[in-house]
């Protein structure tokens, strides 16, 4: 079954925001090592319940988001546009990670839809 499994946090001011989650619940931030400046956040412990997720610049988006995993990028893409939502993303590769993109769910809300590659 599909569950959330990351969330994305925009900032302005991405090391501020990187102080503050720190400061105030612990989490630990890394910046990824990608294309793109990302902050990588663990929200707690591997035995606890939650997911993890990352601090972004805010253009790269105006809102937090939530990605949910799928088992094929394509296949849910479909559905959605079928259910009555609308991809706002074309297919995008994350490298050494898995297809991503982005839709509007027919409430307006938006969403990501992440197929994860498998562990080699």
């Amino acid at each position: 079954m599909a569950k959330v499994v990351h969330f994305e946090i925009p900032a302005d001011d991405p090391q501020r925001a990187v102080k503050f989650y720190e400061s105030v619940f612990g989490w630990k931030i890394g910046k990824w090592n990608g294309d793109f400046d990302y902050w990588l956040i663990t929200a707690g412990e591997d035995d606890e319940p939650g997911i993890n997720g990352a601090i972004k610049p805010r253009d790269l988006g105006n809102t937090i988001s939530d990605y949910i995993s799928v088992d094929s990028f394509d296949e849910f893409a479909s559905k959605i546009e079928s259910e009555g939502g609308k991809m706002l993303t074309s297919k995008m590769t994350v490298p050494n990670t898995g297809y991503t993109g982005v839709f509007q769910d027919t409430e307006g809300n938006i969403m990501g839809i992440i197929e994860i590659f498998p562990m080699e």
